[in-house]
């Protein structure tokens, strides 16, 4: 399996498919980053909500690098499960080095800063961690947004766009209108909004947003799962 994703991380990569996801983050980042300083949880948590889509894009990249029928031998080779995983896995690296990208983004621009004097922010080292948790949340859903979308369960190219783009406006469309149905999306916009207030969250509002994204990220690898076996 592990030869498995390094040859699919080689095929992306030497393709040159990986160089319109890096143009689009390093766009991001530069916009994001260039109006100023902010406290570290708030501009973290942005980061990893503009880097969402993104993310999900680029695991679709790299799940439909490889041709059908050469997925196909693979699993056959080494079985569906580890075939899978491989893809995911390969998806999951590239999308943590992106975010280790966006951690580091803020340094040149010196666009972090500690708390302001009488605020109840959190401190700098309680930001930094913050935002590595919005971070890989951020992971977790944009790898299962964009595993749904991948030409594997979809098998046409406008049908995985779809799903990419709609599920991409459906988390920040439910995540900011205050739906009653908030948990159809992943709580990428609720963990912005958790870590972007003047008020550091409780343990109790993280354990929340892990939950969230834990059960959501679940369902929807198992429908990807079970669509994937279907359709191969």
């Amino acid at each position: 399996m592990i030869a498995l994703t390094r040859m699919r991380l080689n095929g992306f990569v030497h393709g040159g498919r990986a160089t319109a996801p890096l143009i689009a983050v390093l766009a991001v980042l530069f916009i994001l980053y260039s109006g100023g300083p902010s406290s570290a949880s708030a501009a973290y948590s942005y980061s990893a909500a503009c880097l969402f889509p993104i993310l999900a894009w680029l695991t679709k990249l790299v799940l439909d690098t490889e041709p059908d029928a050469q997925r196909r031998l693979a699993r056959l080779a080494v079985g569906p499960v580890r075939e899978a995983t491989a893809g995911l896995l390969a998806a999951a690296v590239l999308c943590v080095g992106v975010c280790v990208l966006g951690m580091l983004a803020p340094l040149p621009f010196r666009a972090i800063r500690g708390p302001e004097p009488g605020s109840l922010e959190p401190s700098l080292p309680v930001g930094v961690l913050l935002g590595v948790l919005a971070h890989v949340l951020a992971v977790v859903a944009a790898v299962a947004l964009g595993a749904l979308a991948s030409r594997a369960v979809t098998r046409r190219i406008l049908p995985g766009v779809a799903i990419l783009v709609s599920g991409s406006i459906l988390t920040v469309v439910l995540g900011l209108s205050g739906s009653i149905a908030p948990w159809l999306a992943p709580p990428v916009m609720a963990t912005s909004r958790a870590l972007s207030g003047r008020v550091a969250p409780t343990a109790v509002d993280l354990t929340i947003l892990v939950l969230w994204a834990a059960l959501w990220c679940t369902a929807v690898l198992t429908g990807y799962a079970r669509l994937r076996r279907d359709r191969s």
